[in-house]
């Protein structure tokens, strides 16, 4: 049976590896292993929002990072903004317990890492900024979910960041996010990548 990185419990034999990179001026380790999304290195897309969310000149109170992976994104806001809280899903295990490692070997205290198949287990309605790299290869109808989800959890002014890649959906996303939010900006476009901005 094929085996993707959105599955919620890889069977895939482990093969951890070790990497620094440098995100939000931060020099970060990461530990990866097989059965988890861009083991080999920070993708480009996770640093284009990255990029984006530096340009924006925010200072978030509450964050939350769906679809987490093994944490790059929600680990280098908590770093960047000591003083926030972020909450890290994803519906794959493995990349959770790798997050879970993450945070502390990066010494992360302002982090919760929780298992979730979207928002199913997420109640909180309180978050300024959401943000995602959705697993585009578990299909159009999930990366929606996402998309439309985090309306309810966001405040009044709140915002919802995300990275896709224009050949991948960015333009269906952001008629989406129009319709859900009624209003969707392109805040950065790097290689083919996009990132789209709503606010609540």
């Amino acid at each position: 049976m094929t085996e993707y990185y959105y599955s919620t419990q890889p069977t895939a034999a482990h093969d951890e590896q070790t990497f620094s990179f440098s995100l939000l001026g931060s020099n970060l380790r990461f530990i990866t292993d097989s059965g988890v999304f861009s083991r080999r290195t920070v993708d480009y897309g996770s640093r284009t929002l990255l990029t984006a969310l530096e340009q924006a000149e925010i200072t978030p109170r509450k964050v939350l990072d769906v679809g987490c992976g093994y944490g790059p994104l929600g680990i280098a806001l908590a770093r960047r903004f000591p003083a926030s809280r972020v909450t890290m899903s994803d519906v794959n295990e493995r990349a959770l317990a790798l997050a879970r490692r993450n945070a502390a070997a990066n010494h992360v205290k302002n982090v919760m890492i929780c298992q979730s198949d979207g928002y199913a287990m997420l109640s909180a309605t309180d978050y300024d900024l959401v943000v995602t790299n959705p697993p585009v290869r578990a299909g159009k109808k999930v990366v929606h979910e996402i998309l439309a989800g985090a309306f309810d959890h966001l405040v009044s002014g709140g915002a919802l960041y995300v990275v896709l890649q224009k050949k991948q959906g960015a333009p269906s996303a952001k008629k989406l996010m129009e319709t859900t939010f009624g209003n969707c900006q392109v805040v950065l476009k790097q290689k083919g990548y996009y990132v789209l901005r709503s606010e609540r």
